[in-house]
């Protein structure tokens, strides 16, 4: 009898091994925490009272909220941001310009905004630009890592390259750059908001791109689907758009975005 029941054990706890990691396996896996990069370039991402802010942080902490996903953001220079996002397995950046050259280096969410490569000039120079051309021997200031710099030199534009993009504004205003090859939304008053709209001037827009969050390749597919799927419901019910109104009188040093009504 004893001899039975040990055999019944046996065959039981058997039967179990097997059972236990298909239906393991069965269970829908946890969605990881992600951890979130992004540079200082307001009005996109800026700190207020310690918060990551700006309409591109406010829309991705809304699609992160829609599909249940929980994260850290960390402000960093952006050289930093994009190779978390490269080498950390649970790491996304924004907000990234999708290239050809990146397609492959990433998982793409968004887009977060519409983003207009545009030439800029001091208005007292009065240069003017017919096309990209146009700009061939002049000093176009960029900076490190940013895809306006790959993408120029990789046409053989002259780069004069700094670590910062604003820091493009004095060294345009100082002459030490002809051209700045800013990012701006197509609607945007950034030099207004800086003070800057009689003295710097739009020239050239020569690239119309999105740009998005990138994850790491090892960020789960089903999470990258559900925050595409929050992005396009938040332009159908026009949360991106109310997100974007709420930055409109935003400027520097005014009063915290986080207190307007979108």
């Amino acid at each position: 009898m004893l001899l039975n029941r040990f055999i019944v054990v046996l065959f039981t706890l058997a039967g179990l091994g097997s059972v236990l990691p298909a239906a393991a396996a069965a269970l829908p896996a946890a969605s990881p925490r992600l951890y979130l990069t992004t540079e200082l370039l307001a009005p996109s991402s800026m700190m207020e009272d310690g918060r990551v802010v700006g309409i591109a942080t406010d829309k991705v902490r809304e699609a992160m909220r829609r599909a249940g996903v929980d994260y850290r953001i960390d402000v960093l220079p952006w050289k930093r941001a994009y190779h978390a996002a490269l080498t950390r397995p649970d790491a996304c950046v924004y907000s990234t310009t999708r290239t050809p050259e990146r397609e492959a280096l990433f998982k793409w969410v968004g887009p977060t905004d519409i983003a207009q490569w545009v030439l800029l000039g001091r208005a007292d120079r009065k240069l003017q630009l017919r096309s990209l051309d146009d700009a061939r021997g002049l000093r176009i200031g960029t900076y490190n890592g940013d895809a306006r710099e790959a993408w120029l030199r990789s046409r053989g534009f002259t780069i004069d390259s700094t670590s910062n993009d604003l820091s493009n504004l004095p060294k345009l205003m100082a002459g030490r750059i002809d051209l700045w090859a800013a990012s701006m939304r197509s609607e945007s008053n950034v030099l207004a908001r800086y003070g800057y709209e009689k003295q710097v001037v739009p020239l050239l827009v020569f690239k119309e791109i999105g740009v998005y969050l990138a994850c790491n390749r090892a960020v789960p597919d089903e999470v990258v689907a559900r925050l595409n799927a929050s992005f396009e419901a938040m332009a159908r019910d026009g949360t991106g758009r109310r997100i974007e109104r709420g930055y409109e009188d935003w400027e520097p040093g005014g009063k915290p975005a986080s207190s307007r009504k979108p």
